[in-house]
């Protein structure tokens, strides 16, 4: 199919010069990472679910302190308000985020390690964004459908609002970019994630 080919294509390309324009910022986040006060490993990685059920590690600027999961899960109560609120709880009532992490997803800076995943083939610059293995059960009898596709870095329910739309209207959402994926689809999909994060929507 064409359209696979050239996304991919265009996928790769675009990753690289963005790794190489912002390498900048690796060498500042590393020298933070290492001599900060939540000094530790300058990535977060975490087990995702990918195309045809294939699991990946999606790869983040780190923006928790380190024993983030084990913080989150001796706190039921927190845990439980996590779950309810569609696995995200806002920075100032998570503890684990730390002063530097606010502002790195603030400004989406944490997801720029997103493109190592896009040149390995885990992700695309532009798709339904991977969920963790819990989040699977919100898209009911249509999870083979969402997983028919590659995961993206960008994706139609960012554009659409991030993390102020919730489950079941997040889950329409995605299907509706899987049945109707394009290339003016994901051009229109790229330039109004742009102006998501310039206005920083939903994002925490």
């Amino acid at each position: 199919m064409i359209y696979t080919f050239f996304k991919r294509f265009f996928d790769i390309v675009l990753s690289c010069l963005a790794l190489i324009i912002t390498s900048p910022i690796f060498l500042i986040l590393y020298f933070f990472s290492r001599f900060g006060k939540n000094s530790g490993p300058l990535f977060f990685k975490q087990l995702r679910v990918g195309r045809d059920h294939n699991n990946f590690y999606i790869y983040k600027f780190r923006s928790m302190i380190v024993n983030a999961d084990q913080v989150l899960a001796a706190n039921p109560e927190l845990y439980n308000k996590y779950v309810k609120n569609n696995y995200k709880l806002t920075p100032e009532e998570d503890p684990r985020i730390t002063k530097l992490g606010v502002w790195l997803r603030k400004t989406s800076i944490d997801e720029i390690p997103q493109f190592i995943n896009i040149i390995k083939g885990e992700m695309a610059l532009v798709g339904p964004r991977p969920v963790v293995m819990e989040e699977l059960y919100e898209y009911g009898e249509n999870i083979d459908k969402f997983l028919s596709v590659r995961p993206g870095a960008m994706g139609y329910w960012q554009a659409s609002g991030r993390s102020n739309i919730g489950y079941p209207e997040r889950a329409d959402i995605e299907l509706y970019y899987v049945d109707h994926v394009s290339f003016l689809f994901d051009v229109k999909i790229i330039f109004k994630n742009l102006l998501s994060i310039i206005k920083s929507d939903g994002a925490y």
